[in-house]
């Protein structure tokens, strides 16, 4: 049996609890893994580090992807149009650099797509886009309560009230992009 190849991609959108359930519903995405990534303090960080601010990292979603089911550019326009990409270090309630809109990418091609895509949406926004591009130099995997978190708790109040909408954003504009079984 022949595997199909599959890429990665590095996104921060706020919390990764709200990027990891957008994304897993995605047909051709294979697999999101939450953690942290781009912060200037060596070694692995604690959640509660990284809330702190003070270690540079953002939350973000490393996603496994099978290119010929949904392609980089098209993954990341569900992750522009299902967060506010338009604000700077903060998404709702959650503010500070770790919840910053991010696009770390894995080499030249996914820097060249992530720009295009962003000039692209532009016009779809009423404010600037300010989600940064930045190579990926690190990614630390969270601890087990922070992997899978909407599917363990789709009853919880930060999932209805933050989660849900997003996930009826995503089921409203890309219904045809979604896993047949979801």
């Amino acid at each position: 049996m022949q595997t199909e190849a599959l890429e990665e991609a590095t996104l921060g959108a706020g919390c990764f609890w709200c990027i990891e359930a957008v994304l897993q519903e995605l047909d051709g995405v294979e697999s999101v893994v939450s953690g942290y990534s781009g912060g200037r303090v060596p070694g692995h960080p604690t959640y509660r580090e990284v809330c702190s601010g003070l270690t540079g990292h953002a939350e973000v979603v490393r996603v496994r992807f099978n290119p010929e089911r949904i392609s980089f550019r098209d993954l990341l326009v569900v992750f522009l149009s299902t967060h506010d990409p338009t604000t700077l270090n903060r998404q709702g309630a959650d503010r500070g650099t770790q919840y910053r809109s991010v696009i770390f990418h894995h080499n030249k091609e996914q820097e060249k797509t992530a720009r295009g895509v962003i000039e692209e949406m532009q016009p779809y926004f009423p404010e600037r886009i300010v989600t940064e591009v930045s190579p990926l130099s690190n990614f630390y995997e969270a601890d087990p309560e922070h992997q899978e978190f909407y599917r363990r708790n789709p009853g919880m109040g930060y999932c209805r009230v933050v989660i849900d909408p997003k996930l009826r954003k995503l089921r409203e504009l890309f219904a045809d992009r979604l896993k047949k079984h979801v």
